[in-house]
């Protein structure tokens, strides 16, 4: 019996002992940099993500860790470091870091990319991990450029008579600039691009093998002059094609155009032919109303639930099984397909045919209108903005305020006394999420501008 009591306090702090290098080498495999050692020390790593934040940034904080056990995961592949702004600023002034946390991707300490990656530890790893290698992998043989092309995401092949060429030299720059978002492959053996018909230098762009259809070309050829600026926008205009898989990762690149998509149970890993089975129905649609300004995608709905509901108001269960379709503008305009998506896309040709002549209203994230709004200073929520507000034959004075926000609370008698007393309308717009000082607006009725 007194073993055991010995024995317990024993097990414990073997315990303690064991959990404690995970978490010291965990840290540890983050490099700290600073204004004295950055330059020397990131040229010495290939390739180099930094992090640059400051200690009291909330974000930063939740960053942490995922970044970290990231740094562990890649030790030996790539170098995770960080550099805390508030002790360094002539460094993070130098990148032009203006918020916090920032990362960048370095090579041979060279500011090479911005960081667009998911911010777990897991997808740290994934992104960067496709950050290892040369700018473009040499193809030598047929079964090379099989092999590469055969991949989850889109593939772009220079083919080239020899190895000292201009043009060679402007793809392989071309490839170090763009390389945080696509992939790149060279050859300098002709016959590669004979066999897909083509006879003299070229660059080919394959579409991912998943993503094939009948409506357009899996594989497009650059006929351009090559330049850097007209490869990128080749890639920029054709990689996508007519309605591609938006990701976390390439939703920003997606959204500089005006973009419908359909969310579903989408899954290229495990159920290539049922993801495709409702994208060929958006396809079909799509095909119909080109060179109209608008662009497709589809999406996996479990990827954007948070986004879903807080932009456009969907919740877990609409739309079930079948796909929920939204539209977003580039001037954020937003917009949802109520009717039930049908399988003959019937339905969705109808809710392009109200898009494109302006017969859709516009979805806004709003509180109900209020049933009684007879007090000096009246509400105004975001369904009631434009009637109210916008209204030509009134003078408007409108306060956006935060319940919570002591400027606000501080200023609600002065404003309500001075409803009382002038002309104009008073509205009070609740910004839940905002904690700045209030802020005033004045609509004249003579300039509603």
């Amino acid at each position: 019996m007194a073993a055991s009591v010995h024995l317990f306090p024993t097990c414990v702090c073997l315990v303690l002992l064991c959990r404690l290098p995970a978490a010291v080498c965990s840290r540890r495999d983050v490099l700290e940099l600073g204004d004295a050692d950055f330059d020397y020390l990131a040229t010495e790593h290939e390739t180099m993500l930094v992090k640059f934040y400051a200690p009291w940034c909330g974000h930063c904080k939740k960053l942490a860790p995922e970044f970290d056990r990231a740094a562990t995961r890649l030790k030996g592949n790539v170098r995770l470091a960080k550099v805390d702004c508030t002790t360094h600023s002539e460094t993070c002034g130098r990148f032009g870091v203006s918020g916090y946390p920032t990362l960048k991707i370095f090579r041979y300490g060279r500011d090479s990319a911005p960081y667009d990656g998911p911010r777990t530890a897991e997808g740290i790893y994934q992104y960067m991990k496709k950050q290892t290698g040369p700018d473009s992998v040499l193809l030598r043989t047929k079964e090379d450029l099989q092999a590469f092309v055969n991949n989850y995401d889109a593939s772009i092949v220079g083919v080239f008579s020899g190895a000292d060429g201009s043009r060679l030299a402007e793809f392989l720059n071309a490839a170090g600039l763009l390389r945080e978002q696509f992939r790149f492959a060279h050859s300098t053996d002709l016959q590669l691009a004979e066999d897909h018909g083509i006879h003299s230098e070229c660059v080919l762009l394959f579409r991912p093998p998943r993503l094939s259809n009948t409506f357009e070309d899996s594989l497009v050829v650059f006929k351009d002059y090559l330049t850097i600026g007209s490869l990128r926008r080749f890639i920029r205009d054709h990689i996508y094609g007519l309605c591609p898989h938006m990701t976390l990762e390439n939703r920003d690149r997606l959204r500089v155009r005006d973009l419908l998509t359909a969310y579903y149970d989408l899954d290229y890993h495990h159920n290539v032919r049922g993801s495709n089975y409702w994208r060929n129905r958006v396809m079909k649609v799509a095909s119909k109303y080109g060179g109209r300004g608008l662009t497709y995608s589809v999406a996996n709905k479990k990827d954007f639930l948070s986004e879903l509901e807080d932009d456009f108001g969907l919740g877990t269960s609409d739309g079930g099984e079948l796909p929920f379709v939204t539209i977003r503008t580039r001037l954020g305009h937003k917009y949802t397909m109520r009717e039930e998506f049908t399988r003959d896309g019937q339905s969705l040709e109808r809710f392009l045919d109200d898009y494109f002549a302006g017969r859709l209203k516009r979805y806004v994230k709003s509180e109900p209108v209020p049933e009684r709004n007879t007090a000096d200073v009246k509400m105004v929520v975001a369904e009631s903005f434009d009637d109210v507000v916008n209204d030509p034959d009134k003078d408007v004075l409108i306060q956006f305020y935060s319940p919570s926000c002591p400027h606000c609370k501080k200023l609600e008698p002065v404003y309500r006394e001075l409803a009382h007393t002038v002309t104009p309308l008073f509205f009070n717009f609740t910004s839940a999420a905002v904690t700045l000082p209030p802020s005033h607006y004045f609509y004249c009725m003579c300039d509603p501008k």
